[in-house]
């Protein structure tokens, strides 16, 4: 083929891949037609080559914006995340969910403990693998949610805002227990928690064991009727020990120095 005719081609594929919107091959079909013509490609290796290219990109600037719409506090993953003082049972059902199956089964998952155990950042993490699969995804913290939610009520709306949060595949509820709900709050959650039964998937984290929900959910009774929906197609992981902060503070910070007496 001469240059001239292969200058034409390259016009005409780059003028078809502009129409097609697909960057990535305008990008990279001329360098990898040249490495396929170098090493003796078959067509349908170079054209393999050139649409992975394509769809590893957009697979990688999906992922960058269902991360960035879902506003997660900062980035946290699994593999930064310490297991030395959690359970082997406990860190393999870990890592069955972040295969991310459970989203699809609409399962749910609860995290229990004590402040700095760890369970924010599991929650993050496990939030990232779901948009990491093309799950949408959103996340804020119990108050947050509540913020949402009073407004839309006020504004006649709130029917229709649980709606929008359904399309989401997971929501991520965080911090429950931190702070006391009025009776409002209160029922604003019950209905955001009963909006997503058997129709998505949520992950709660709490400082309080179920048996203390009534105290931050103000009645006993909207606690029960809570918890029930929450966790009956629920993962349920307790964290316990030191502060995961704590452990890490400690990790990092060197002895004292020895003083002769």
């Amino acid at each position: 083929m001469s240059t001239t005719t292969r200058r034409d081609i390259g016009s005409e594929v780059a003028f078809l891949a502009r129409e097609l919107k697909t960057p990535v091959i305008t990008e990279t079909f001329t360098a990898l037609g040249d490495q396929a013509r170098a090493e003796g490609w078959s067509h349908e290796e170079y054209l393999a080559a050139v649409l992975g290219r394509q769809v590893a990109s957009r697979t990688a600037n999906g992922t960058r914006m269902r991360i960035s719409a879902a506003h997660f506090p900062a980035v946290k993953t699994i593999e930064d995340f310490t297991f030395d003082h959690v359970p082997a049972a406990t860190r393999d059902l870990i890592a069955h969910l972040a295969t991310t199956t459970f989203i699809a089964k609409r399962e749910n998952l609860v995290l229990l403990g004590p402040p700095g155990t760890g369970k924010s950042h599991l929650a993050i993490a496990l939030g990232i693998k779901a948009a990491e699969a093309s799950y949408p995804v959103a996340f804020d913290t119990a108050t947050g949610w509540i913020t949402r939610l009073a407004t839309a009520h006020a504004e006649g709306r709130l029917d229709r805002e649980l709606r929008k949060l359904n399309r989401y595949r997971l929501l991520v509820i965080d911090e429950v227990g931190y702070l006391p709900f009025d009776a409002t709050a209160a029922s604003l959650f019950f209905q955001l928690i009963a909006s997503r039964y058997e129709t998505g998937s949520v992950i709660v984290t709490s400082n309080l064991s179920f048996s203390r929900w009534g105290e931050t959910l103000g009645d006993d009774v909207v606690a029960a009727a809570t918890i029930d929906r929450l966790v009956h197609h629920a993962h349920v992981i307790a964290l316990d020990g030191d502060s995961y902060r704590t452990r890490g503070h400690r990790a990092t910070t060197p002895p004292p120095a020895s003083t002769n007496n």
